[in-house]
């Protein structure tokens, strides 16, 4: 290794420009603030300020509630696994993934039992299956298919 092979770290945040380094650095004089103003002087405006005006981000109306601790939990039928993977498949979020059966695993998978309204579904596979949920009713017709329902953390 030279001192002309350094490089930044991969992923790491770089600086484009050493601020005030005079005009040998291309970003002497005025180091990419401009002339004069507000903008180009210390203590410059918070990001968002608009003078004194009322800021688009309090000028719009905000509406309802975002819980930023809900986790996202996807729901999977046992039906649309009973149509999709062979009898003896082990299933697990990859397995899921890979088959298209969702497009992601978000904060878990919960399996739900199928039935819709009256419509009674009964699974004629046999599965071991590990997810992070699973409803009561679809843990009963894993297990009494012959398969195995095991929870992951």
């Amino acid at each position: 290794m030279e001192l002309n092979n350094l490089r930044p770290a991969e992923g790491s945040t770089h600086n484009d420009f050493r601020r005030g380094r005079g005009q040998g650095s291309g970003n002497g004089k005025q180091a990419g603030f401009g002339h004069k103003g507000q903008k180009a002087r210390s203590g410059r405006p918070r990001a968002g300020f608009e003078g004194g005006q009322m800021p688009l981000y309090r000028r719009l109306p905000k509406r309802g509630f975002k819980n930023y601790n809900a986790k996202d939990i996807v729901a999977v039928s046992l039906r649309k696994i009973d149509e999709t993977f062979e009898d003896g498949a082990v299933i697990d979020a990859k397995a899921l993934l890979d088959a298209g059966v969702i497009d992601h695993a978000g904060d878990g998978i919960k399996i739900l039992s199928g039935d819709k309204g009256s419509d009674k579904f009964n699974l004629s596979k046999k599965f071991t299956v590990k997810v992070n949920k699973y409803s009561a009713g679809a843990r009963e017709k894993i297990e009494a298919a012959g398969g195995t329902a095991e929870v992951i953390e």
